[in-house]
């Protein structure tokens, strides 16, 4: 193909993607009520579900999940919201798909364990929803990723990871700096998932020792299903809280990409000491070899340059940190030092109170929409997840975070197994946007609205 006719495809192809065919799914975007279905309504799903229900906007069609105690809260939830009851649908794993028979559906919620994603975001897609709104993960390997983007192009249709950290107050408002240049050039970034599972890995499986040392089966909630990913995979499980805001920082996907990317893995430690200091040695699971390192520390290059390090760190005792630092050639945040230093404005040498710094650049989302993010889970930072995803089916705009974002931050997982596999080896990062990233413009937290 000749380079004009390249661009020129790519081109229209981005701008097919970017907005569905031009019409309006809402004569009055104020006026409008998005329905909406779910899949999984568990504690992860009932932080949407609450978002959710506190929208006069969105019409909860229906939700589906097959644990009964979860749904008895959902269902609980609902009548206390005085909201209309939706329709229920259970009974057996593949339920989710009876429900994707409704018609009129605009958009879905998928909160269900990892494993499951790329399913059902296919067969929401291919029901003919138009926006689908995931949490992370997008699948468990490479080609998950690449099925999903291509179904994503194939219906013409929105899917947005549900990534909350990229809405972070303080994330934002070092994004707003970063924006306003006060950074300088951007050099180099960090940031990981940094935050001690064990209770969550083991939580509340009450054995017949009663000490909770218990997944599967066994074990309640995430402990159902999570832990056995420890098991079974060694790699950088959970990037994306990590990624997320910084590829917003370096505009990953929109005239920059990821290139390149190699993973360490420690040895596997963590979860086998916190079974025998609770349970003792003879306790069956003390025999299990997890083969998830206890700390997996990753290294991509990027097309302008940039380098990044995350690490993911959940398996040994520590205080949650998420460690982002970003630093260009006028200065630098870190997370663990809850500093700032601007080169001219900070004392030589010096870190100032990070806080001082944001409470005066606070993102103008923050600033609008503070008072709507009272009581909403993570710190206010799950409004805005739901807020965008609504905001964009109302307007029938593309999403702020998008299929391609979704699927460079997620793939970081298999890549990293893939890497850490052929002796920490460095892995080419496969482009999903087909060469767009040099034509894509940054989109995300731009509208003040959402």
């Amino acid at each position: 193909m000749h380079r004009k006719d390249f661009i020129k495809n790519t081109g229209l192809t981005a701008a097919s993607l970017a907005v569905l065919p031009t019409g309006s799914l809402f004569a009055n975007a104020a006026d409008a009520k998005v329905k909406m279905v779910m899949i999984g309504v568990g504690l992860r799903g009932q932080n949407h579900l609450d978002l959710v229900l506190r929208r006069n906007d969105v019409e909860l069609v229906a939700i589906c999940d097959i644990d009964d105690r979860m749904l008895a809260s959902s269902k609980e939830m609902i009548s206390k919201s005085g909201k209309k009851m939706p329709q229920i649908f259970t009974g057996d794993p593949y339920a989710w798909k009876k429900m994707l028979e409704l018609k009129g559906i605009d958009g879905i919620i998928i909160a269900t364990p990892w494993e499951w994603h790329k399913e059902m975001i296919i067969g929401a897609l291919h029901a003919g929803i138009k926006y689908v709104g995931s949490e992370v993960m997008l699948g468990i390997t490479l080609e998950d990723h690449w099925d999903v983007v291509k179904a994503a192009e194939q219906y013409n249709a929105h899917v947005m990871m549900l990534e909350n950290v990229c809405y972070r107050r303080d994330v934002m408002a070092a994004l707003n700096m970063v924006r306003q240049g006060l950074f300088g050039e951007l050099v180099h970034l960090q940031g990981g998932y940094q935050h001690d599972l064990r209770e969550v890995k083991f939580n509340n499986g009450v054995d017949a020792y009663g000490k909770g040392c218990e997944f599967g089966d066994k074990g309640w909630s995430e402990a159902r299903w999570r832990t056995h990913h420890s098991v079974y995979r060694n790699g950088d499980l959970y990037p994306t809280h990590g990624i997320g805001p910084i590829a917003h920082y370096i505009n990953i996907n929109r005239g920059n990409r990821f290139v390149n990317i190699s993973s360490f893995s420690s040895k596997a430690r963590g979860l086998h000491d916190h079974i025998v200091k609770k349970c003792g040695p003879e306790h069956p699971n003390a025999k299990i070899n997890f083969k998830l390192g206890d700390v997996v520390t990753t290294s991509i290059g990027c097309a302008n340059g940039e380098t990044i390090l995350l690490q993911h760190d959940t398996n040994l005792p520590r205080p949650y940190s998420l460690g982002f630092r970003v630093q260009g050639t006028n200065g630098l945040w870190m997370d663990v030092a809850k500093g700032v230093h601007i080169e001219g404005k900070s004392k030589p040498h010096q870190w100032d109170a990070a806080k001082d710094w944001f409470d005066k650049y606070d993102h103008p989302l923050w600033a609008r929409w503070s008072k709507e993010t009272e009581g909403a889970g993570h710190g206010g930072m799950d409004f805005f997840v739901i807020h965008s995803f609504v905001e964009s089916i109302k307007r029938k705009t593309a999403t702020p975070m998008d299929v391609y974002d979704a699927a460079a931050w997620s793939a970081i997982t298999p890549l990293s197994e893939l890497s850490i596999e052929k002796g920490n080896e460095t892995i080419e990062f496969p482009d999903f946007t087909g060469g767009r990233w040099m034509y894509r413009k940054p989109f995300f937290a731009l509208n003040d609205d959402y």
